[in-house]
């Protein structure tokens, strides 16, 4: 019997679940043992996981789970240095170079456990299987804005607090648009992919003109001064290896009208990263990190975006994650097989 255990959220700010109840009755239902951790901090209420069946364990207990249980979880885990050896499925930030993620890799790799990161879950034409980009891009895009009007106001970006719903969030920006009496432009990398749609989406609620933009654009290579002609600029790709350089350090020194950047990738510390100006990300408590004082350059980088708008984004995410879950059956085929292939080749470059 295949066990999928649901652990909780270590990290601060983090209420999204990977698993509804309603996606763990279906897989009870096929003969699998779910077991979900208990979390005051999660959209979702255990009761309602405990309605449909499951069994419920204390938070943290996935650490002296069956060996056989499979942990699944979003965000990393928390630093440690133990070994691990379990079977992990999470968004691991481990394979760009990432200082967090090789200490992840080499406790796995002291454990003889494996990970399965779902970044790299992919289908037989490389296509992720599920991703939170659209929910990433459209809040991104919110916190972005909501950034650029702060200072039109005399204001400081206030911490950030979970919105009820998406409709919710898109109110708040037009108020803080209308009361900073007027409107930004913003350029969109990765505007045809899952972030950029969400951000286009947001923008076009809130009336921000956007100029859109994909891998034809970029294709040149750069340096790309169309960026610095806008008020924000919102960065809505998966970097990699071939990715280029967006924004180079020397930005912020030259002449620009560019007083924003929304790094909703948000991965600063990769090799990869196309966004030079800034090493480190915001938080929810400090949403915008000034990296120039003259004229001003703003970045915000969180990198759980998503769980701005927890319910929603955890709903769509789950949903389009299921079918995979079924298949944990043959873990060693599809797209699992695939994803504990990554794993071991960068298990065994370490």
């Amino acid at each position: 019997m295949t066990h999928l255990w649901l652990r909780t959220e270590e990290r601060p700010n983090e209420a999204r679940a990977g698993l509804t109840p309603e996606g763990a009755a279906t897989l009870l239902a096929t003969g699998f043992q779910v077991t979900v951790e208990d979390s005051p901090d999660r959209a979702i209420a255990t009761g309602s996981y405990r309605s449909a069946g499951c069994k419920i364990a204390p938070a943290g207990s996935w650490r002296d789970a069956p060996e056989d249980a499979i942990i699944f979880g979003l965000k990393e885990l928390v630093p440690e240095t133990s070994p691990l050896s379990h079977r992990h499925i999470m968004f691991a930030h481990a394979y760009k170079g990432q200082t967090a993620g090789r200490a992840l890799l080499e406790r796995l790799r002291a454990g003889g456990g494996t990970l399965y990161d779902l970044e790299y879950l992919l289908d037989a034409a490389g296509r992720r299987v599920a991703a939170f980009g659209y929910w990433a891009g459209f809040a991104g895009a919110a916190v972005a804005i909501k950034c650029w009007c702060a200072p039109k106001r005399g204001q400081t970006m206030m911490p950030l607090s979970v919105y009820s719903a998406s409709q919710t969030m898109g109110t708040d920006v037009r108020h803080a648009l209308r009361d900073a009496g007027a409107a930004p432009t913003a350029l969109i990398i990765g505007a045809l992919g899952r972030v950029g749609s969400g951000a286009r989406d947001l923008c076009g609620q809130v009336g921000v003109a956007t100029t859109d933009w994909d891998i034809e654009q970029t294709a040149h290579g750069g340096p790309y001064p169309e960026i610095l002609r806008h008020d924000i600029f919102l960065s809505c790709i998966l970097a990699g290896t071939n990715t280029p350089v967006f924004i180079d350090e020397d930005a912020k020194y030259g002449p620009r009208k560019l007083s924003v950047i929304g790094d909703i990738a948000c991965d600063p510390e990769s090799d990869f990263s196309p966004i030079k100006v800034y090493d480190r990300v915001t938080s929810w408590n400090r949403p915008m990190r000034r990296v120039h004082q003259r004229p001003p350059l703003d970045v915000t980088a969180i990198d759980n975006l998503p769980s701005l708008l927890p319910v929603e984004a955890s709903q769509h995410f789950a949903g389009q994650l299921l079918p995979s879950l079924l298949a944990l059956t043959q873990i060693d085929q599809g797209v699992w097989g695939r994803a504990g292939k990554i794993y071991a080749d960068h298990r065994n470059a370490l």
